[in-house]
């Protein structure tokens, strides 16, 4: 749990203070960053608007952070594992874009909203959800599993773009019951990828937000690719600068970099929070693998990209910060390896223990009263069961 978060305790004493740098000093200006591909830590970052953002973490967080991208990439590579071994129908795997999930994910207050696509694992894991709970999912053995209001976290949301409607109207609902205004209100966080801006949803959510000065945060993942399509058949302009057109703030932030991505996620919701309506956050990062597991990214990018990407990883910058700060020791990185390996090991014993549901609990829970209809359809169904017993079908 990252500082800042009313549930958060002090994992342990302060880092040394880092050399400050003026400014942003990433290639792009525009680019939030706090925490270089080399691992090197700058003091703060200046965003479009002026705004400077900058964490304070103690080491024993800064440890934490790295330790929950180790073990959100380990338990993700641990679904796509069963899925190729027949396992799960389908997995949306993350590779990649880990520091953006768990950067805004650990800058979430417990009070606060989060509606998620079909991708958002280790914002899951951050909101404390067991992470078997998707993987029932696309086994198809439930509908998901847990509960919305307990977790602060919708049910996964196939339909591309449609997850932004359903925040929008949330944080409607929050500022008609005046839970915000203050610190201790409630804020909404949004997420979707590159290829949904393109989706009338979420355009019609921006304009809602907007309005409404509704207290939301669009968190967009942009991985390069709307499955197979590049950023450059969905836009002509950087992403976040959409936002101005829809009158609210935009921002861009390196979502390879877990540092900047906490900083500028946890001031845009505190914005939300505090009445100062929704704001976009373009997370610029690459998804490592394939969209899903029936996809073969192979076909529309090459292996020099892919490469390029990958000096730009995730975990490898904040290792080399912890190294580098002798926050951490090899004895450390190893332990949280070893942690990582046992609790995938875990994952996959209980994905295979699931019991196959009865092929007629399809039919329950489609409505929270009940249905005439479904219940007429409950029985035809069962009925066909029964006419192959004792058959030679």
């Amino acid at each position: 749990m990252a500082k800042g978060d009313p549930g958060a305790t002090p994992r342990g004493k302060r880092a040394a203070p880092r050399t400050k740098q003026p400014g942003n000093t990433a290639a792009d200006p525009d680019l939030v960053q706090l925490l270089t591909p080399d691992g090197e830590r700058l003091e703060c970052a200046t965003g479009p608007d002026g705004t400077e953002y900058r964490v304070d973490f103690t080491d024993e967080e800064y440890r934490g952070l790295y330790r929950d991208l180790v073990l959100v990439r380990r338990l993700d590579a641990e679904a796509t594992a069963l899925q190729r071994q027949g396992e799960l129908g389908l997995w949306a795997s993350l590779l990649g874009q880990e520091a953006a999930q768990v950067g805004s994910g650990r800058a979430l207050r417990t009070q606060d909203m989060v509606f998620p696509t079909y991708r958002e694992h280790g914002v899951l894991y951050c909101r404390g959800i067991d992470p078997i709970m998707p993987l029932g999912l696309f086994r198809g053995v439930d509908q998901g599993g847990w509960d919305p209001n307990e977790f602060k976290f919708g049910i996964y949301t196939i339909v591309i773009g449609a997850q932004t409607l359903h925040a929008t109207g949330y944080a409607m609902g929050i500022t008609m019951d005046g839970r915000t205004g203050g610190d201790d209100g409630e804020a909404v966080i949004a997420y979707f990828g590159d290829g949904a801006t393109s989706q009338g949803d979420v355009n019609e959510a921006f304009i809602w937000s907007s309005v409404f000065n509704a207290p939301v945060v669009f968190f967009c993942q942009n991985n390069q690719y709307a499955i197979s399509e590049p950023l450059e058949r969905q836009t002509r302009i950087p992403l976040y600068r959409r936002a101005a057109g829809f009158g609210f703030a935009g921002v861009r932030v390196d979502g390879n970099d877990v540092l900047a991505t906490y900083a500028v996620s946890r001031h845009a919701l505190d914005n939300a929070r505090n009445g100062q309506g929704p704001s976009l956050i373009e997370a610029y990062t690459y998804r490592m693998g394939a969209h899903t597991t029936s996809d073969d990214p192979t076909r529309y990018r090459g292996a020099g990209e892919l490469e390029a990407w990958q000096a730009k990883d995730p975990i490898d910058r904040m290792k080399l910060f912890l190294a580098k700060q002798q926050i951490a020791d090899e004895g450390f990185f190893a332990e949280v390896d070893e942690q990582a390996r046992a609790e995938s090991v875990h994952l996959r014993e209980r994905v295979l223990a699931m019991p196959d549901p009865a092929p007629v609990t399809m039919f329950d829970n489609v409505y929270a009263d009940g249905s005439a209809l479904i219940d007429a359809e409950r029985e035809r169904f069962v009925r066909y069961e029964e006419s192959f017993e004792g058959s030679a079908h």
